[in-house]
């Protein structure tokens, strides 16, 4: 433990230095002719407990205190003031600054002791608790991973789940995701809500468990009737994981329901239009539309980045949430990049592999 002794009178210094060498054994001391040099030592490293002098020129006793409690570290910290006998006012104005002790010159070794080993172990007290609360704070930190990897593999595997009955891949799940943080990230939502976007965002499709397969996996396309049913993966998806504790999921059945709405209210399940409908829905409607064009599926080629670039603009103020389109657009390099990381696995001859 670091002690700070500061007295503009060397002989005061050797001798509270003599004394508080007694108080313990694993004491580092530091003493200071200058009270300023003493602040700066302070900056750079706080000590566990300060020693100072009232009666000192330029920084009195007063002013070093006042400065040193302007130190967030310092909270803490005992400060012990010097100060001659009878001296009641000085005393008061430095409790009033932060003082926590004071001795009355000419010091006594013995009661010297005696306070510092009480203003000591009240320290020692304190690095203790710092050092459990820190600890109890990384065991929290290491619980709530845990319970957040538990809920983020279960929202991936039931967002697989979905995928085993679509012809979509994988890798539409998290290239859309991506483009949907990407979309928060330039509509300058802060991070939380960005990360949280990024996983909520493979959920929005899982209401597609409930459509029969002879409409979800229909290679032509869907009569008026077959659509309707279609139609209905939204309320489903935000059936199955509404209710829920978890805010991820939470917003999970958000984006299920809404992620259909149109900008000009002709979209479904329920016919929102504008900023009535919730923003995460209408980043997640680009970012899902855009993948969806640019994929090749059984039923239908891939069309190129350009034609899909094209429709997205095309929609903005119809279909889409314009602030949303521009987000997208505006990091067109980064887009790319997204399909490249997360590109459709090659076609296979159909063997297992090992």
């Amino acid at each position: 433990m670091l002690v700070q002794i500061v007295d503009d009178n060397e002989t005061n210094l050797v001798l509270l230095s003599q004394i508080v060498r007694r108080v313990a054994d694993d004491l580092e001391i530091e003493t200071f002719l200058d009270p300023v040099a003493a602040l700066d030592a302070c900056t750079a490293r706080m000590p566990d407990m300060i020693l100072v002098d009232y009666m000192m020129p330029d920084v009195d006793g007063h002013e070093f205190v006042r400065r040193v409690r302007a130190m967030p570290p310092s909270r803490e910290v005992p400060i012990v003031m010097v100060t001659a006998a009878g001296e009641r006012p000085v005393r008061q104005k430095a409790l009033e600054l932060g003082a926590t002790d004071f001795l009355a010159k000419p010091v006594d070794p013995s009661e010297v002791k005696a306070r510092l080993l009480n203003l000591l172990a009240l320290r020692r007290s304190h690095l203790r608790l710092k050092d459990q609360n820190r600890w109890l704070a990384d065991e929290v930190r290491k619980a709530t991973k845990v319970i957040a990897d538990r809920e983020e593999e279960l929202i991936v595997r039931l967002s697989k789940a979905a995928e085993f009955r679509d012809p979509e891949t994988g890798a539409h799940i998290h290239r859309m995701a991506y483009y949907s943080k990407l979309i928060a990230v330039n509509l300058g939502l802060d991070e939380v809500t960005c990360d949280f976007i990024l996983r909520a965002a493979p959920m929005h499709d899982v209401g597609k468990l409930g459509i029969p397969d002879g409409i979800l996996l229909k290679p032509g396309r869907l009569d008026r009737h077959e659509f309707e049913v279609m139609q209905r993966h939204a309320a489903i998806g935000h059936d199955i994981l509404c209710g829920s504790e978890s805010a991820l999921i939470r917003l999970g059945a958000e984006i299920a329901l809404s992620h259909h709405e149109k900008w000009d209210g002709s979209g479904y399940p329920k016919k929102l239009a504008g900023e009535a409908i919730p923003l995460n829905g209408r980043i997640v409607a680009v970012a899902d539309v855009f993948d969806a064009l640019t994929s090749e599926r059984p039923y239908k080629k891939a069309w190129t980045l350009e034609d899909a670039r094209a429709l997205l603009v095309d929609g903005r103020g119809s279909h889409f949430d314009p602030a949303c389109v521009d987000a997208f657009l505006n990091s067109w390099d980064e887009v790319q990049v997204i399909r490249e990381r997360f590109a459709d696995p090659l076609p296979h001859d159909g063997l297992t592999g090992m």
